[in-house]
């Protein structure tokens, strides 16, 4: 578990983690899995209508169901395990890029996190500062300066020819990685939420936990030709989220935006929005969203799910109920227990 250095808090799971928003890849689709019985009820028909048209590949469903399952139940000890190993046998090929620096940022980014930090900040300055705001509450602008992109992608090219273990960040991204796993949270991750994300949440996502993030899970996803070209519409297990494109050398591949996912699918409309090298996207992490195939080349982006206990505690973004707590590892899913809930279980 971790302990947040300035709340002192320990973070914890949903219950729900086991069981809810299960991805299918080949039908797209998104399920609960309680039990056989409560599955057949809710989605053979769905799946039948999506093309599972006999038994047998329903039955193939529910094995990969229960390999996801079991996955999931397993995640705690199967992340500690590679990240004790990472740390014993990787060497780093650029040491410096798992600490945060100045130097490494877009002096727009950086212009405006002193913006932010001034008593005279607004929401109203700020955004003249960003110019971009490329959908609804979306906001596109540089974050890092090429060299340190190029740099960061060689490290992970370099971690992912290693012989260490890896973890992929979810079932929707099967190439990536879980960065705490390799070492970036205390140096890198931790103080670029904290001193620079922040912030600017603080002014644009005031109402959704943008001025208390306290936690987080970030990783780096790869689209590549032959591995995965796109991401299925969806939304993130954050409040807030920044998506950096780091590279390298690729055609489309664009994000869109929908609306909140409490609004129906039959009434959202979407809007594209250019993904390019050296900026980040930030956005609410409820807002629907996915990106388009790429055409050619491979892209890596750094993601950056941000999350406040005080929002979350109240209601589990992913199963829409009060959160069940438990136990976790490192920041795990962001909850604490600082509202006094009862039902805490042991994994």
């Amino acid at each position: 578990m971790q302990h947040d250095k300035d709340s002192k808090a320990t973070f914890y799971t949903c219950s729900c983690f086991s069981t809810d928003n299960i991805f299918l890849e080949e039908f797209k689709l998104h399920v609960r899995f309680l039990s056989e019985h409560q599955f057949r009820s809710d989605y053979q028909a769905v799946l039948r209508n999506l093309g599972c048209s006999t038994d047998t590949e329903f039955k193939n469903i529910l094995k990969k169901i229960a390999k996801e399952v079991e996955r999931r139940r397993s995640l705690v000890v199967k992340s500690a395990e590679r990240a004790a190993a990472i740390k014993e046998i990787y060497k780093p090929l650029h040491d410096h890029v798992y600490h945060l620096h100045e130097s490494y940022m877009a002096p727009e980014f950086k212009q405006m996190v002193d913006y932010c930090r001034s008593g005279e900040a607004s929401k109203e300055g700020l955004l003249s500062l960003m110019q971009t705001e490329a959908a609804a509450r979306v906001f596109r602008f540089p974050v890092f300066k090429k060299i340190f992109c190029d740099e960061l992608i060689e490290e992970m090219e370099h971690f992912e020819q290693s012989r260490s273990p890896k973890g992929r960040p979810n079932t929707m991204n099967n190439y990536g990685i879980l960065l705490n796993e390799l070492g970036f949270d205390e140096g890198f991750i931790i103080p670029l939420r904290e001193q620079y994300l922040q912030p600017l949440t603080s002014l644009l996502y005031h109402d959704c936990g943008g001025r208390y993030l306290d936690s987080h899970k970030a990783f780096m996803v790869k689209y590549d030709m032959h591995e995965d070209l796109d991401l299925s519409f969806h939304y993130d297990n954050a409040e807030v989220t920044l998506n950096v494109s780091l590279g390298k050398e690729f055609t489309e591949g664009n994000l869109y935006f929908g609306d909140m996912r409490q609004v129906p699918l039959s009434e959202t409309a979407c809007t594209e929005v250019e993904h390019r090298v050296t900026h980040g996207i930030l956005h609410r992490g409820q807002h629907m969203h996915g990106a388009l195939p790429i055409s050619s080349g491979q892209r890596w982006n750094l993601i950056v799910w941000m999350r406040a206990s005080q929002e979350r505690n109240k209601l589990c973004p992913m199963c829409n109920k009060r959160p069940t707590l438990v136990e976790g590892e490192g920041f795990a899913d962001g909850f604490t227990s600082d509202i006094g809930m009862s039902l805490l279980q042991n994994v």
